[in-house]
């Protein structure tokens, strides 16, 4: 099952990919999706989106301008956006961590107009690159962090002490570190779980201690995306009806299906890989989500989870 792409994702991939396309004068289109990792369908929908950006009043000279023509996107930026800002140091600041976090976005020119006017509004407040200005995903140890980026970079297995959130235990485990990244605001590795006896991915705030070994790997040509979830084959499927303030589950986590009920209320189709997780998710939402459908053993899981909770407060 294909991943739902989310409304963050979406921004993220426009942010990166307005300055990349107009500082060229306009790119293939074939170019452009296999840059940013999207369909050419799913590039339609963002110029569509796109089109309509802009600032107050929204008159033509305040509007972007995005457009498909001979097999090439041509995006023109609007008037307004020639004029010089004026910021305070706070909003300088804030553009400055912003900017350099969107620099990691797959597709994104570390030498391209956004590197570049990151650098001049870094000087203009004092936060050059490298100094001044910190921008922390998760709460990853520094140590453990740094070691899997190394055994990643040499080529070399890690031993694991980690904290699995579904069964709730620590195990201990040998992992080829094929990939580190961030997504979402935390770390994670993505590697060769020996233990299971298959790929894995593991939160990096989880891992307590992580020991490099003298052991190579081989790295595969396809490591995977470097997303933060993956459906596995046979993931059941739990349907869930959740009320208005609950509508974040369907931006914040991956589900196979989302209907309109009205009245805000959203109808998701959810793929769970671990009861556990479930399980915390539907006690954290309450009242404000309904088990529809899905296997027995996950349909009760948020009441057996309450139910343990209380009996340890009793």
């Amino acid at each position: 099952m294909t991943r739902r792409t989310t409304a963050d994702d979406r921004l993220r991939r426009l942010l990166a990919l307005v300055p990349w396309v107009a500082a060229r004068g306009g790119a293939d289109v074939d170019e452009v999706c296999a840059r940013f990792g999207c369909t050419e369908d799913e590039l339609r929908a963002d110029l569509e989106l796109l089109f309509v950006c802009g600032v107050h009043p929204f008159t033509p000279d305040a509007l972007v301008e995005a457009w498909l023509e001979d097999g090439r996107v041509h995006i023109s930026y609007a008037d307004w956006f020639r004029r010089p800002l004026r910021l305070t140091p706070a909003q300088g600041l804030v553009l400055v961590a912003t900017a350099r976090a969107l620099l990691s976005v797959p597709g994104t020119d570390p030498a391209g107009p956004l590197a570049r006017a990151l650098e001049k509004v870094a000087v203009a407040v004092g936060a050059e690159p490298g100094e001044g200005v910190e921008v922390e995903l998760g709460e990853a140890d520094r140590g453990v962090l740094a070691e899997l980026q190394a055994a990643s970079s040499s080529g070399h297995r890690v031993e694991l002490d980690y904290y699995s959130f579904g069964s709730d235990r620590f195990t201990t485990r040998l992992v080829d570190p094929w990939l580190v990244f961030s997504s979402g605001g935390s770390w994670y590795l993505r590697g060769h779980d020996h233990r299971a006896g298959e790929p894995r991915r593991f939160r990096v705030d989880r891992i307590q201690a992580a020991r490099a070994t003298d052991q190579p790997f081989e790295r595969p040509p396809d490591v995977g995306p470097a997303e933060a979830y993956t459906r596995r084959a046979g993931d059941p499927v739990v349907v869930l009806d959740l009320e208005p303030a609950a509508a974040w589950v369907a931006g914040h986590h991956p589900v196979d299906r989302v209907e309109e009920l009205g009245g805000g209320r959203l109808r998701v189709h959810l793929p769970v890989s671990e009861p556990g997780w479930l399980a915390r998710l539907l006690v954290r939402l309450g009242p404000q989500a309904t088990v529809v459908e899905g296997p027995p053993e996950l349909a009760g899981a948020g009441r057996a989870a309450a139910a343990r909770l209380l009996s340890r407060y009793r």
